[in-house]
């Protein structure tokens, strides 16, 4: 019975692999090599020190603790990381991560689902082009979107998952798979709470274009897990529902309606500024506006661009940064769909079109690998600027890991922010000046102003810096250090240990926060 029920599974494997075509595997290529290749970049510019307290490094340290089993509190934001964002799908990634205990993990995760973004693309376009070949050229037009290069160099985000999983539901409502399209709607929002932007038109889509029950359904999911993570998971975690309310210009939701309605000219020109329109063009050129043709599939991304260059954050209207990848699925894989409506000789001349459109745009604006041979530092041919950091072999960048490695792994820390990455596998660690004094840290942003410090301060055990210290990092050493001696250094680095307690973090009666105070005399 098992050598027939073998023999058969056998035989089906073969026939499956029989059916395997160039194109199938010139697409699995393609995937292997953009996630290989990504992957390493971004541990070469981890390793060179281009990575930092955020946002590698506080996902480094939220995902560990995770994997064992512990609450994701970030010491290094001061905040919960699912309260940070309700990105419930990295509970998924901790087991994997406990397993492979590496920020390597993160980097191969991003880099791989991101590459798995040009597989639903690829299937909507080889059912409705009738031609695997312009499939593959459409799925590599996906990974040369400069939005999707620049994701994956941007530090680690969670956001990355959505570029697989958004594009399967898009394809899954295309074509009436409803299971697969339930599927892969619940992981994306699991995601984070603010993917409601393009899963709430894809229901509006579903509804007006396939199934009216299954669109009312998927808004309805989709406001409740939203309405869940900000209300529920965020609020309970850090005490409101969202720290981004101050990105609505005009003083919020209620003063933005207020002048669109008294002062409407206010709010284009608002849309005007600072470069906005351009963006939208870096969004949409690459698939040479084929989608215009049959606009309602690439619309699912409308809501999403217009709240980027409605933000006053300037990251969000910059395709250089993680914000824009969530749109990025629904305008390829919209304009498959607006191909499907040109004979077959235009299809073909488009797609050849929109490959021209999509690497120029790669070269012009995204991250190529040409641009990644330059070495750090150098000027592009043609004008693009380069992210700065420095060669793993750099020899500030081998000795701060050799300092690294001094650092006893589970004793507390504060030290410089590029170096956090390295050493995130603690419960405490900061980015100093945290904790003597709080910068960019919790919620209550107030405390800066009164140059709080936290309680764990007293109890500190090691601070790395470097050798040379800016004035203002200067300043705050000063005031601690009669507490540490050096422990280790090089020629770069300096790494201090606790052997005093002279200088305490102090709430003083009346005082709205602590502070620190010598308590030697």
């Amino acid at each position: 019975m098992i050598t027939s029920r073998v023999r058969e599974w056998l035989t089906r494997l073969v026939h499956r692999l029989a059916r395997v075509t160039g194109w199938q595997v010139a697409l699995v290529a393609m995937i292997a090599f953009y996630t290989v290749y990504f992957t390493r970049v971004s541990l070469d510019v981890h390793n060179g020190l281009g990575t930092s307290s955020y946002d590698v490094g506080l996902y480094q340290q939220g995902v560990w603790l995770l994997s064992q089993g512990e609450a994701p509190f970030v010491t290094l934001m001061g905040r919960n990381m699912l309260g940070d964002h309700a990105s419930l799908i990295l509970i998924l990634v901790a087991p994997i991560y406990r397993v492979f205990p590496s920020v390597s993990t993160l980097f191969f995760l991003q880099s791989l689902f991101i590459a798995l973004g040009s597989v639903p693309v690829f299937l909507a376009a080889r059912k409705r082009l009738a031609g695997e070949g312009m499939a593959l050229a459409l799925a590599a037009c996906f990974l040369l979107h400069p939005a999707v290069g620049w994701t994956n160099r941007e530090n680690y985000h969670p956001d990355s998952f959505v570029a697989f999983f958004l594009g399967m539901a898009i394809y899954g409502a295309l074509e009436r798979k409803w299971r697969l399209y339930w599927v892969f709607v619940v992981l994306t929002l699991l995601v984070k709470e603010d993917v409601s932007l393009v899963v709430l038109p894809l229901g509006v889509w579903v509804a007006l274009k396939r199934d009216v029950r299954i669109g009312v359904a998927t808004a309805i999911t989709t406001v409740a897990a939203t309405l869940f993570g900000m209300f529920v998971v965020m609020r309970s975690l850090i005490g409101v529902p969202t720290r981004n309310a101050w990105r609505i210009p005009f003083g919020g939701p209620t003063g933005l309606m207020r002048e669109a309605i008294e002062r409407p000219g206010n709010v284009f020109e608002h849309f005007r500024s600072d470069n906005r329109p351009f963006y939208f063009w870096q969004m949409t050129f690459p698939m040479a506006w084929v989608f215009a043709r049959r606009p309602s599939v690439a619309a699912i991304s409308a809501l999403v661009i217009f709240t980027n260059m409605l933000s006053t954050f300037w990251y969000q209207y910059h395709l250089e940064y993680h914000y824009s990848l969530i749109a990025v699925p629904a305008i390829v894989i919209g304009t498959v769909y607006a191909l499907e409506l040109f004979e077959l000789r235009w299809r073909r001349r488009l797609v050849a079109v929109i490959s021209v459109t999509s690497a120029w745009a790669c070269l012009m604006w995204g991250v190529v690998p040409i641009g990644q041979l330059l070495p750090p530092g150098t000027d592009d041919p043609i004008g693009r600027e380069q992210p700065y950091y420095w060669p793993p072999d750099h020899p500030v960048a081998v000795a701060a890991r050799e300092i690294v490695r001094e650092v006893p792994s589970s004793a507390s820390v504060s030290t410089y922010h590029s170096l956090a990455p390295h050493l995130a596998h603690r419960e405490l660690i900061y980015q100093f000046p945290n904790p003597f004094r709080v910068v960019l840290y919790g919620v209550d942003t107030s405390a800066e102003e009164a140059r709080a410090c936290l309680e764990t301060a007293n109890d500190l055990e090691y601070v790395l810096l470097q050798a040379q210290l800016s004035d203002e990092l200067m300043q705050d050493w000063q005031v601690v250090s009669v507490d540490f001696e050096v422990a280790e250094e090089n020629d770069e680095w300096v790494l201090y240990r606790r052997t005093g307690n002279s200088v305490q973090c102090v709430r003083e009666p009346g005082a709205k926060f602590p502070h620190l105070v010598d308590v030697s005399s």
